[in-house]
């Protein structure tokens, strides 16, 4: 899911952060499935399913492109 979120039109790229074992995004989440929390100043901050648990990322992003992304990342899933 990260390498397809890359290469979205106005990604630059995809940080991972804090990884959280044991947790989910929701019951029946499956591994790759990725939430959007909120648009922060360069980008998006968003969590993904991994097999161990939740991880952290930031997607940063091209200037005024979040909510075409957001709707992108969407309909990957």
């Amino acid at each position: 899911m990260m390498r397809r979120i890359e290469a979205l039109d106005g990604v630059v790229g995809v940080i991972i952060g804090r990884s959280y074992g044991g947790k989910s995004l929701a019951q029946g989440s499956r591994t790759g499935a990725i939430r959007i929390q909120r648009k922060v100043p360069g980008g998006l901050k968003a969590v993904t399913q991994s097999a161990k648990g939740l991880q952290e990322i930031f997607i940063r992003t091209r200037a005024d492109m979040e909510d075409e992304i957001t709707a992108r990342i969407l309909e990957l899933e």
